[in-house]
């Protein structure tokens, strides 16, 4: 991997360029910005620097949020199929539009490189362009009856308010996909986005005003770390919300649905990741490496489907790890995401570093060997690191990773 140049980049200023519109710093409530009592730095990962300062909505901003939808859910429902697909539409359009900005936005909030923020953009509209065509075919059905002088017919109808809690790693994709369907239903949403990158939704809420989408359909509550319990609690809670979304952990995504049992609430969750990756003696190298890379070091790391445990038979083994840390040493390159070569941004936060540099020093302790990286290095950015010897008695192959650590047990044939 190419270190050189990291501290060159780091003691540079870089300056979050984008139109004034998309820069929003207020929650968004019943089609008005609202301010909160108080508000939270968002930071740049790669450097540290602030973004911006965001209001801190509390459960007072939830419970605003929670009752608009409520209200615009009556109006909403009774939308045709037609008039809510266009209006998916324009926002998709709007998206596709604005998508530099909208990059620039999660590359400076989350800290991906610029080409890989681009592609969520993507990612996120397409999400939009989906669902705005899927709007006009929420089919019912018509069921043989039982019974001679009876027809049963079956109407599908919009649940209510959806309650929308996203993650960091990608804070525009979560968004769309969930509202995407929500609102092609007929229903309406309130959004909590992770606290460290409320820039991309509130932007997505600007150009969903922009598009026409009416007031209270989708609202955007931004919160601190220490607010989040509290909004969390309204959202997961409130009688007038009738479904939840999640991505995020298991121990969180158990803690909602405990929240929302007592009013029965309907749920989705999409909780954690341990992908193993298998590699088997009649495998071609090449390709595997290929695959390995791409599914362990996409968002360095940061993705609930990245490869987890590297399982590699004996007969190849060597020459899979060999062949490994070559591509490593070649396609890595560490750096702030709007560097053009820059192929692994930083972590979330020092946080995050903190597990990966703990995860490695377990699997040493154990008898792992480092053969690339190991280290932290400025902040939160941390070496691509890959582990050979590893066994499964280790921390990394027991729990999620989520950052740039490959470890490569031998599997011995049977």
């Amino acid at each position: 991997m190419v270190l050189l140049g990291l501290s060159a980049a780091m003691s540079r200023s870089y300056s979050l360029d984008v139109s004034a519109p998309l820069l929003r710093t207020q929650g968004y409530v019943d089609g008005r910005w609202v301010s909160a009592a108080s508000v939270f730095p968002v930071l740049d990962p790669a450097t540290g620097q602030e973004i911006a300062r965001v209001a801190d909505c509390g459960p007072a901003e939830a419970k605003q949020a929670v009752d608009a939808a409520y209200k615009a859910f009556h109006s909403w429902k009774q939308y045709t199929a037609k008039e809510r697909s266009v209006l998916l539409r324009k926002w998709f359009d709007l998206l596709t539009l604005h998508k530099d900005d909208l990059a620039k936005l999660i590359t400076f909030e989350c800290g991906k490189p610029l080409r890989e923020s681009l592609g969520e953009v993507t990612y996120s509209a397409s999400f939009l362009d989906w669902f705005s065509e899927e709007a006009r075919r929420v089919y019912g059905d018509i069921v043989p009856s039982p019974a001679k002088d009876r027809k049963i017919l079956l109407l599908k109808q919009p649940v209510g308010v959806a309650s929308i809690i996203t993650p960091w790693n990608f804070p525009s994709a979560m968004i769309t996909r969930k509202v995407g369907a929500a609102l092609a239903a007929g229903c309406t949403v309130v959004v909590k986005p992770a606290e460290d990158t409320p820039l991309s939704a509130l932007a997505l809420a600007e150009l969903a005003e922009q598009a026409g989408i009416p007031a209270g359909v989708f609202n955007v509550v931004p919160c601190s770390r220490e607010t989040t319990p509290a909004v969390g609690q309204v959202l997961c809670t409130d009688p007038l919300v009738a479904k939840i979304s999640f991505t995020g952990s298991t121990a969180t995504g158990k803690v909602l649905l405990k929240m929302a049992a007592d009013t029965v609430k309907k749920a989705s969750m999409e909780l954690g990741g341990h992908a193993p990756f298998i590699v088997f003696d009649s495998a071609d190298i090449d390709k595997a490496v290929g695959g390995a890379m791409a599914s362990k070091f996409r968002n360095s790391g940061q993705t609930c489907v990245c490869s987890n445990r590297f399982l590699v038979q004996s007969g190849i083994y060597e020459r899979f790890v060999e062949k490994l840390g070559r591509a490593m040493d070649v396609e890595l390159r560490l750096g702030h995401g709007s560097e053009p070569e820059t192929t692994q941004g930083p972590l979330i936060n020092t946080r995050a570093a903190e597990k990966v540099v703990h995860q490695i020093s377990d699997a040493v302790s154990l008898g792992a060997k480092v053969l690339r990286g190991g280290k932290r290095l400025h902040g939160s950015f941390m070496e691509p690191t890959l582990l050979a010897d590893v066994t499964a008695d280790m921390l990394c192959t027991k729990e999620e990773t989520f950052g740039p650590l490959l470890p490569v047990i031998r599997s011995v044939r049977s």
